[in-house]
């Protein structure tokens, strides 16, 4: 029996990464594969645990947290837009974070974006603001966070 081209084809796009199935399938139509050979392919490679979003989005996830310092919720959003479902997301997302200090999160990103040892004014407070919500983090950590480090001007 010959071997399905899109098998072939998605055993090639899984070895320069891990790839949700959601990711796999749009690439394998894009290569011009059709529908049925991409359904038998998907099938034998999620029964071969080549694909298992699972594994995929805890590898987003870490990925995301180490690496990017991004919060929760950008996370699970990057999660989601590879094509994994919410309930495989947020069970990575809880996985991941069961274990991370979320506010040393919050104050690394902080300090990569901070200029000095405090907040110069308020411009540069509203800056903070919207670069950390926009990373994720919850806006009332954030808050908490910033008004910590207070401003020049507050002294």
């Amino acid at each position: 029996m010959a071997a399905n081209p899109a098998y072939i084809d998605g055993l090639k796009l899984l070895a320069r990464r891990e790839l949700s199935e959601q990711q796999v399938r749009q690439r394998l139509a894009r290569k011009g594969h059709d529908p049925d050979q991409i359904d038998e392919a998907v099938e034998r490679l999620r029964d071969e645990r080549a694909i298992d979003d699972a594994r995929v989005a805890e590898s987003i996830a870490r990925t995301e947290t180490s690496l990017k310092r991004r919060g929760k919720l950008r996370v699970r959003m990057q999660i989601e837009r590879a094509g994994i479902t919410k309930s495989v997301a947020k069970s990575a997302v809880d996985s991941v974070f069961e274990n991370l200090d979320d506010d040393a999160l919050i104050e690394t990103a902080l300090r990569k974006r901070l200029r000095s040892d405090r907040i110069a004014d308020q411009r540069e407070f509203q800056r903070l603001y919207r670069y950390l919500t926009g990373q994720g983090f919850e806006p009332d950590r954030v808050l908490r966070l910033l008004r910590r480090f207070g401003t020049i001007d507050e002294q």
